[in-house]
């Protein structure tokens, strides 16, 4: 598990997928999160717009990222 620095308070599911190198593009994060592969916190998770804030954890397959701020 790596954390993975964002800039403002909160960011949308499908843009951290790609800061986070979990999804090449924004096709890709939308395959996988159409495809049931994206859990956030341990919960599937099938929305790009979903707000993640820091502490929040996000994984694909064996690969997982959690919400880093500096300011948090």
């Amino acid at each position: 598990m790596r954390d993975v620095e964002i800039q403002d308070d909160s960011i949308r599911l499908g843009q951290f997928l790609k800061l986070a190198d979990l999804a090449e593009d924004g096709g890709d994060a939308r395959e996988l999160l159409s495809a049931g592969e994206v859990t956030v916190n341990g919960e599937s998770e099938s929305r790009r717009g979903r707000q993640l804030v820091p502490g929040d954890v996000v994984v694909v397959g064996e690969d997982g990222a959690r919400v880093y701020a500096p300011s948090a």
